[in-house]
């Protein structure tokens, strides 16, 4: 049977991401459209055990203590099991997945670590490592919501206030988190992702307009 299909939603911290997958969800079973969601990483797994090592700091407090292949490994082997225990099967048979981050996250967290000179490098390295070696899926599609660092810090804020969480090292960091926006916009170019800006005219705008957006080209990637 033909292979299914795989659109990512993918986007910095603070994006917004994990409500427009919740919405876009929605919309899907309104409308009858039958999928399968994976969400990444999946902290509640074991194969996730280094990355949350990593993230609580126990490689180091700093995000650049942990150079980027070595960390893109930790990520890259939680997506590797997932795909073999939960959702493989499913898409080479033919069912639509829609993934909340992918290696399109790698891409963005572990490549910001890494100088400018240094970027297609590594963008080809991990499509080499998660793609070729490992052979997880390239995506048909990935959707990358373009937010603004202020817009990530004001959101990032209010989602620790409203769970009583506390950062990670990821998000503690203001100037690792305004590379990764710098180096997402590289690898959107590279890649070839499609860009769902979240400024019209100097203003943010409104979510319902973004999310009908981003519905409307998982609609139409569905159809190809």
């Amino acid at each position: 049977m033909a292979k299914g299909k795989l659109i990512v939603l993918e986007g910095i911290d603070g994006s917004g991401k994990s409500a427009h997958y919740r919405r876009i969800c929605e919309k899907l079973r309104r409308d009858g459209v039958g999928y399968d969601h994976i969400v990444f990483p999946r902290y509640d797994k074991d194969s996730s055990a280094l990355i949350r090592m990593y993230l609580s700091g126990q490689f180091g407090t700093h995000p650049n203590d942990v150079n980027a292949y070595t960390a893109s490994t930790f990520f890259a082997v939680d997506r590797y099991a997932s795909y073999v225990q939960d959702w493989g099967e499913k898409y080479r048979t033919g069912s639509f997945i829609l993934s909340d981050r992918y290696t399109t996250s790698n891409a963005i967290h572990q490549g910001s670590k890494l100088p400018d000179g240094k970027l297609d490098g590594f963008f080809a390295w991990l499509s080499d490592l998660e793609y070729d070696k490992m052979g997880l899926p390239r995506p048909d599609l990935v959707i990358y919501l373009d937010v603004t660092i202020e817009l990530s810090l004001a959101r990032m804020r209010r989602r620790q206030l409203k769970t009583h969480t506390s950062a990670d090292i990821h998000e503690q960091d203001v100037q690792y988190l305004e590379r990764c926006l710098y180096t997402a916009g590289k690898a959107a170019e590279y890649y070839g992702w499609h860009r769902v800006p979240y400024l019209k005219d100097g203003a943010e705008r409104d979510i319902d307009e973004k999310n009908e957006e981003i519905y409307q080209l998982i609609l139409s990637e569905l159809k190809k």
